[in-house]
This record gives structure tokens, C-alpha cells and sequence, in this order.
């Protein structure tokens, strides 16, 4: 049997932050518990890898004002690269609505410190991306310093750097029970055998509900298929640019080595573990590249170099950090609804805080607390890609 101060279940790259930031402040017993047999095999490998701070609600702006400027300096920190690439994410707006959205969302943006965000005209915009179809393009937002990390990078980088500060990363380690005492957990049952512990921090991703659900715990966590599309490599775009958000369809796409890596939030997918790509989605992805870039037209994509990875959903679109009442010792680090990479240092840094010390200055913690759907205190991101 094992023992350790800290369980966290999931060493994706929430889970090896965690890690991570509590070796950092001195809890060194940490095991992490990973189901597959290696890491990032979950929904860290297969995301689109973009950072930004230019959200609607004030919580989730802070989580990215912690987060960017640690991923800038990651290499400095930590010793190993995180791939950050400030190319910026340009928003373009087609509507009236959309632009006083944009501005809106900025001015609460520079009212929590965030420099390098500004409004775009669309002559300007045309200018810059005479390759975009601008007739509709009344303007935007752009900032400078949201751009891309590699996940996997910067997940290898959490938990090597956390393994040497005494961290224990378990393989092939999948949790079947959760055991308690009255109100307060104990230890777990694993494929690898009993671990005893007081503290337990769920870091499961997509899986997350069925863990919570070992300790009796009902969570709010759907998982939710996103499919992306790379092409084959393409000069008829820039590789200088941002990431571009479409936001009259939600169509986005980005600089992915010698090509392009394309995205868009499909409104008839339904929840559910769909882990595979579906091949009709890319006739509905390519409508919409063509029609705001037309060179895209042109194109080539590989299906069998597409992909499906699943995003874990709350009903508002914020995460769910903090302990849970009346189940003492148990931590949650869920629902990060498609930001699980960009707002990963940040999470370990606020759940790293909570379980050593009770309390975080990073946020008001109780915002992203659990009890706020049961008490109607939900806070809805309507930036979401």
C-alpha cells in the first residue's frame, strides 16, 4: 500500500501543473495518477494549443493574465520549452452587436490590466489581410500577447520539473474507488493497488464525472467532441498570423507548420465520449474556410490527418475549482470548457493555494466554486471557441 499527502487523478496539463506549483511551495509527497500509459493522451494532446486573454468575464481574463505571462517566461522558469508563440488572435466583427460586444469585453480587459488588446477598424483589417473577404468585416479586436503554446511541451515540462521536487507520476493507474470516511475522503483503489491520503484533487478532464462519482459526488461535466482539421502546407496565407476568429460563424483557424489548422464549433454536436473524427465535418469546416478566406478554396486537406478531442463542458462555460463541501480533503480541478491548456497555470497555482493554504489571491475563489449551480450564482463566458 501507498501513502501521499496529495492524490491528484489525471496527469494531463491541469493535473501536472497542479503538480507542479504545489512541489513548487513545498508539498513534496505528490502522486499523479494517470489511466493511460502515457501522458497527454487525453484532451491535452489533441487541442488546438491557443492562449488568450480577450474573454468577457473578469475571472476568466485574471486566469489569463496569470497564465500567458507564465507561459512567456516558461523556458526561463522551468528550464524546458512551452512553444508560446505571441502571434496574437485577431476577432473579426461582421455586425454592430458584435463590435460593441468587442469593446465592451476590452474595456473590462484594461480595467484588470491587460495592455495590449485594441480595436482594429476594418480598413485596417482589410489592409493587413487583403486574403480575407472583408465586405462584411466592420472592424475588431486584437492582442498581441495571446497566441499558441505546444500542450504537450508544456505538460512534459509541469511534470518533469515536478517530478524532480519529489512528485511520483503512476502509469497505467486508473482509480475504481474512492474511499471515505464519513466526511472526508481516506485513500483510493487503482489498478496499481490502495493509495491512502487526506487530500484528493480530481484533474480528470472529460472523465472527471465519473470520478467525482466514486466519492459520491454528482458534478456538472459533460464531455463535448471538437474536431479539428490541419491542411496540407499553404503559402496563400501569411504563417505571420494570429489566430482568426470568425464571429459570424465561430470558424477560426491558425499558422500550423507549413499549413493551417482549422476549427469551428459545430451547433448539432451532442454531448457524449466521441472520440472519433467524422469525415462529413470537413466539407462543413471547408464551406466556411472558403468563405472568409477564399484562397482556401484551393486548399488541400488530408482526412486522415484530422482529429477529434473532446472538451469537458459546464452549463456556464467556467470551470469548477476548490474543495467540496462535506466531502473533506476532495478538490476539484474540472470543467475548464475548451481553456484547460491556456488557464493551466493558473489552475495549479489557485488549487495549489486552496489545498496548502485555504484561501487564493489569483481570483475570488468562490466564484468557480461548485455549490454556485445548486445556488444560482453562475457566471456565463460567452467567449468561447
Amino acid at each position: 500500500m501507498e501513502t501521499a499527502d496529495v492524490v491528484i487523478v489525471g496527469g494531463g496539463i491541469v493535473g501536472s501543473s497542479i503538480a507542479y506549483h504545489l512541489t513548487q511551495a513545498g508539498c513534496r509527497d505528490v502522486l499523479v495518477l494517470e489511466r493511460e500509459t502515457h501522458q497527454g493522451k487525453g484532451s491535452t494532446g489533441k487541442s488546438m494549443g491557443g492562449v488568450r486573454a480577450q474573454f468577457s468575464t473578469s475571472v476568466n481574463i485574471q486566469m489569463s493574465l496569470y497564465s500567458i505571462p507564465f507561459y512567456a517566461s516558461f523556458e526561463e522558469r522551468l528550464g524546458l520549452p512551452c512553444g508560446y508563440r505571441p502571434q496574437g488572435y485577431l476577432f473579426l466583427a461582421t455586425s454592430e452587436r458584435h463590435l460593441a460586444y468587442l469593446r465592451d469585453n476590452q474595456a473590462r480587459q484594461r480595467a484588470l490590466g491587460l495592455t495590449t488588446a485594441h480595436m482594429l477598424a476594418g480598413d485596417e483589417i482589410r489592409a493587413t489581410y487583403p486574403q480575407l473577404r472583408g465586405d462584411d468585416i466592420l472592424g475588431g479586436s486584437f492582442c498581441s500577447t495571446d497566441g499558441f503554446v505546444d500542450p504537450y511541451s508544456a505538460m512534459v515540462g509541469f511534470m518533469t520539473r515536478a517530478s524532480e521536487n519529489g512528485a511520483r507520476l503512476w502509469r497505467n493507474a486508473e482509480v475504481t474507488a474512492i474511499r471515505r470516511e464519513g466526511e472526508a475522503v481516506r485513500g483510493l483503489e487503482t489498478s496499481r493497488g490502495r493509495v491512502e491520503t487526506r487530500i484528493i484533487v480530481n484533474a480528470a478532464g472529460a472523465w472527471a464525472a465519473g470520478v467525482a462519482a466514486l466519492a459520491g459526488i454528482g458534478l456538472p461535466v459533460e464531455p463535448l467532441r471538437r474536431m479539428l482539421v490541419p491542411t496540407e502546407p499553404f503559402d496563400g496565407f501569411p504563417h505571420t498570423a494570429p489566430m482568426i476568429i470568425d464571429m459570424s460563424n465561430g470558424f477560426h483557424f491558425r499558422p500550423e507548420g507549413l499549413g493551417f489548422l482549422m476549427a469551428w464549433n459545430d451547433p448539432e454536436e451532442t454531448s457524449g465520449y466521441k472520440l472519433d473524427f467524422d469525415p462529413a465535418f470537413i466539407e462543413k469546416i471547408l464551406l466556411r474556410a472558403a468563405d472568409r478566406v477564399p484562397c482556401f478554396e484551393n486548399v488541400a486537406v488530408n482526412p486522415k490527418r484530422a482529429w477529434a478531442g473532446l472538451y469537458e463542458m459546464t452549463p456556464d462555460h467556467h470551470p469548477i475549482l476548490g474543495p467540496v463541501p462535506g466531502v473533506g480533503g476532495f478538490f476539484l480541478a474540472n470543467g475548464f470548457s475548451g481553456h484547460g491548456v491556456m488557464h493551466a497555470p493558473a489552475t495549479g497555482k489557485i488549487v495549489s493555494d486552496l489545498i496548502l493554504t485555504g484561501t487564493t489571491t489569483l481570483i475570488h475563489a468562490t466564484l468557480l466554486d461548485l455549490e454556485r449551480f445548486a445556488e444560482g450564482r453562475m457566471i456565463e463566458e460567452t467567449a468561447v471557441l
